[in-house]
């Protein structure tokens, strides 16, 4: 398995990157969307949110419920309790230690991260938390960089392969782990509890 260099983190003061309205055409929501059959996501949590672009876009889609919006910088949950959530209550920002989630077991119907799965020092502990907070026949979804040189993102070096992120998944104990390649410099993995 290749296991990307852990030492790489996105710099929380550069996060104007993070609102840039091309993250949502570069990673469409809506095919996210389409691709994971959305039964009920009431509850959706997001881990690394940044500025919660993504939890904002999937609230959206999903219209119902509340997205916790975690993230390991406090730079970052600050700025979206004074940004976001005035307007959108039904986001809710949560800092996070970066390995463990402070949520009960089994609170969530979809979990997920976005450009973020590189940058996680512990994997597969991350996705056993995952799995903790979800809910029985509930889904995950990661999307990360390709392998291939781009011209925004991580240095390749960084990166992870679609097929190590579904291995991963499935050592957790997660099932039905699909990948799609429909996004040019993206892979999304979805999976089942």
């Amino acid at each position: 398995m290749n296991t990307p260099e852990p030492h790489y983190k996105f710099n929380p003061k550069k996060l104007e990157k993070l609102n840039n309205p091309e993250r949502l055409k570069m990673i469409p929501p809506e095919y996210i969307w389409q691709s994971l059959n959305p039964a009920e996501h009431d509850d959706k949590l997001e881990i690394g949110a940044g500025t919660a672009v993504f939890s904002l876009a999937f609230q959206k889609l999903s219209g119902r419920g509340t997205t916790t919006a975690v993230d390991s910088s406090e730079l970052m949950v600050d700025w979206m309790r004074e940004n976001i959530v005035p307007d959108n209550p039904e986001i809710i920002p949560l800092l996070t230690d970066g390995t463990t989630v402070p949520v009960k077991d089994e609170s969530a119907d979809l979990v997920y991260m976005i450009t973020v799965h590189h940058e996680l020092d512990d994997q597969p502990g991350m996705l056993r938390e995952a799995k903790r907070i979800l809910r029985k026949n509930r889904k995950i979804f990661i999307v990360d960089w390709n392998m291939n040189d781009t011209e925004h993102g991580p240095a390749v070096e960084h990166r992870c392969y679609p097929a190590d992120v579904a291995d991963q998944l499935k050592a957790a104990g997660f099932g039905d782990v699909r990948i799609f390649e429909g996004m040019k410099d993206f892979f999304l993995v979805t999976a089942c509890t």
